[in-house]
């Protein structure tokens, strides 16, 4: 019987944003960067890999350390960090991963047999005069590398464009020889940066960082992450290095713009920046992207959503969710980590998770863990005050008669239950000063079908969450 699969997908203590998923010998393999909970900065850690069936994507699968960011020759100390790197299969089969240190302008590439195995230090990308993509005079410096390899040839994309900088033309394309490090045309730039694009269809929705390429039927499609930071993007084009249009959002991590169960403007979960991909895996088409934690930017973990394109090849926004990679709603029965949250909001509304320097509060509700960074501690939400609500989307529910929840914290007052945001309490739970965890119950009747769950707090101080049964 298959594990029902979550959202984060990996472990709740694992912190792998900007994922970019493929599919190899019918498993599907997230090569991201890796960042350390309660670290101080991005991309803390060494990359590692996790892969699970194409079929069944509750079963993942640690790989282990693929690369560590000592074996560049630019970072023997490890005083730079390794961001989002992608990874592409050369024409003569080996996987070649692409990357940029977070000190440097220029692109690095490391090689290995296997999708997982360790990779080496392969070379920079340059001009067929050896200086670096990134040193040339005129070049912008390199970010984000995204890359697809057709026949002989290697796509290079990459970029990195905040408000109002002129000095960044916007994302870069630069196709590469077959040895995957001579440049062969380019860089050209396939769309606009927020200063150059009045007039253009990426107007309000313009490259910020985190270019990604697919390839779907004879449609290039060029993911991004957007100015707005929270959206995952996507343009098109029939040809992989010009007259890309902009299509629309593939995914919000805080699910602004969808409107199905809320007003489009309503934000729903503390985003910020996010970056990720489409892979189809087991005949389903699916999104990779970050959610954050900890109420910083700094320690962000993976989710999944499926997705589905309409008949022109324009993709639906798809709806942030606790059972994205599931196929389907969970059980509704048994009992649930708290971590799987997919909206966490009080009464004062707050789009991201802020700045450096400026990070959540104890106001705000938080997905956090015990322990210190590796340490394979449950994820909770913590911060429950009064009025944070976290919700859970989607169960199959039928005959719940009982709901239980375990609590601790400085608190005295009631988790409400309820199967809308905005909808009626179905029942309470009263909960009470506890340092440790407790178990708290009450008869609750869930509407048979299929269910949002969402867990209110009123009362004083504040709780955390650990879990909850539906009995």
């Amino acid at each position: 019987m298959k594990k029902q699969a979550f959202n984060p997908y990996l472990p709740s203590w694992e912190y792998i944003p900007d994922g970019e998923p493929y599919v190899f010998n019918k498993r599907v393999y997230v090569y991201g960067s890796h960042d350390r909970f309660r670290g101080h900065a991005y991309c803390l850690n060494d990359y590692v890999c996790w892969s699970a069936p194409e079929d069944d994507l509750g079963d993942w699968r640690y790989e282990g350390v693929i690369y560590r960011k000592t074996q560049d020759p630019f970072n023997p100390d490890g005083y730079m960090c390794l961001y989002a790197p992608d990874v592409t299969v050369g024409p003569d089969g080996r996987y070649y991963l692409y990357y940029v240190l977070d000190k440097v302008p220029v692109v690095s590439v490391a090689v290995c047999d296997t999708p997982a195995g360790a990779y080496e230090f392969y070379g920079y990308v340059h001009y067929p005069d050896g200086t670096r993509l990134g040193e040339r005079e005129g070049d912008e410096p390199q970010f984000d590398p995204g890359v697809l390899t057709e026949g002989d040839t290697t796509y290079l994309y990459t970029g990195f464009c905040a408000v109002g900088d002129k000095s960044r033309s916007g994302p870069m394309g630069t196709v590469l020889e077959a040895d995957m490090l001579t440049i062969k045309e380019g860089p050209v730039n396939i769309a606009p940066s927020q200063p150059y694009s009045k007039g253009s269809s990426f107007e309000g929705h313009e490259f910020f960082e985190a270019p990604s390429i697919r390839k779907r039927g004879d449609t290039y499609y060029f993911i991004y992450s957007s100015v707005a930071m929270h959206e995952l993007c996507y343009a098109v084009s029939k040809n992989p290095m010009k007259d890309f249009v902009y299509g629309g959002v593939i995914v919000s991590n805080n699910d602004l713009h969808i409107d199905s169960y809320k007003p489009a403007g309503k934000p729903m979960y503390y985003g910020g920046n996010n970056h990720g991909s489409i892979v189809e895996a087991g005949g389903q088409w699916y999104i990779f992207y970050h959610r954050h934690t900890d109420g910083t930017n700094f320690s962000r973990q993976g989710c999944v959503e499926p997705v589905s394109f309409r008949e022109d090849g324009s993709i639906i926004q798809a709806e942030m969710t606790s059972c994205g990679g599931n196929g389907g709603p969970l059980a509704g029965k048994g009992e649930y980590p708290a971590y799987i949250a997919c909206s966490l909001f009080t009464g004062e509304e707050a789009f991201t998770t802020g700045a450096p320097g400026e990070w959540m509060d104890c106001r705000f509700p938080k997905i956090t863990q015990d322990g210190r960074d590796g340490d394979e501690e449950t994820g909770y939400i913590a911060n429950m005050r009064d009025g944070a609500h976290a919700g859970f989307k989607y169960f199959e529910c039928k005959d719940v008669r009982r709901v239980a929840i375990r609590v601790r914290g400085y608190c005295k007052g009631a988790f409400g239950v309820k199967t809308a945001w905005d909808g009626p309490v179905l029942g309470w739970i009263p909960v009470v000063f506890s340092n440790e965890w407790k178990e708290y119950s009450a008869d609750i009747t869930i509407p048979d079908g299929v269910q949002s769950l969402y867990f209110v707090y009123q009362g004083d101080g504040g709780a955390s969450l650990a879990s909850f049964t539906l009995e």
